[in-house]
């Protein structure tokens, strides 16, 4: 036996999924140059610095990766495929609801890569290299811990980073 739209089991089903609980997602890269600098973006809608990245549109059926490679690409001109996941955070907010945060390896760009950047000017500002010893001037939060702990994996070789919040749970 087929179920059709209008049919009640259909009803019930589309009602059940509008209850469930939701949760947002979104995803960037964690590029960087040679000397190991992290490249970060200047958003002209709120305050501070960010990686490049934004909202997966999961209700268009995009996973975190391409999410992840979408945003690169509209941001700052990129159009690379994005490495090993690095950290995965589930991160609380206040007025709305959690959001699921991926981080991916973006790779080390040259100088060609960085004279290629192009910003989306209707989104940012401008962009810049920072050592790891300064992420803490530009980084806040969640962000700034997942970004150290993304660093880590790289450095010492290990697994995906578990996060709650930026801080590690495995």
């Amino acid at each position: 036996m087929t179920t059709t739209q209008d049919t009640p089991d259909a009803q019930d089903y589309a009602a059940y999924i509008a209850s469930l609980p939701r949760v947002l997602a979104g995803s960037a890269v964690l590029l960087r140059d040679a000397a190991g600098r992290v490249l970060i973006v200047e958003p002209n809608y709120r305050e501070g610095w960010v990686l490049p990245g934004g909202t997966v549109e999961s209700d268009d059926g995009e996973s975190p990766r391409e999410g992840a490679r979408r945003e690169t690409a509209e941001e700052i001109g990129l159009d690379r495929e994005p490495g090993r996941l690095l950290a995965v955070d589930w991160v609380r907010g206040t007025g709305r609801p959690p959001v699921v945060a991926y981080l991916y390896d973006g790779g080390v760009l040259g100088e060609d890569d960085l004279e290629a950047i192009r910003l989306q000017e209707s989104e940012l500002l401008s962009w810049r290299l920072v050592p790891r010893e300064e992420l803490s001037g530009c980084l806040r939060g969640s962000l700034l811990r997942r970004v150290l702990a993304a660093l880590d994996v790289l450095a010492d070789g290990s697994g995906t980073a578990e996060l709650e919040d930026g801080y590690r749970v495995r």
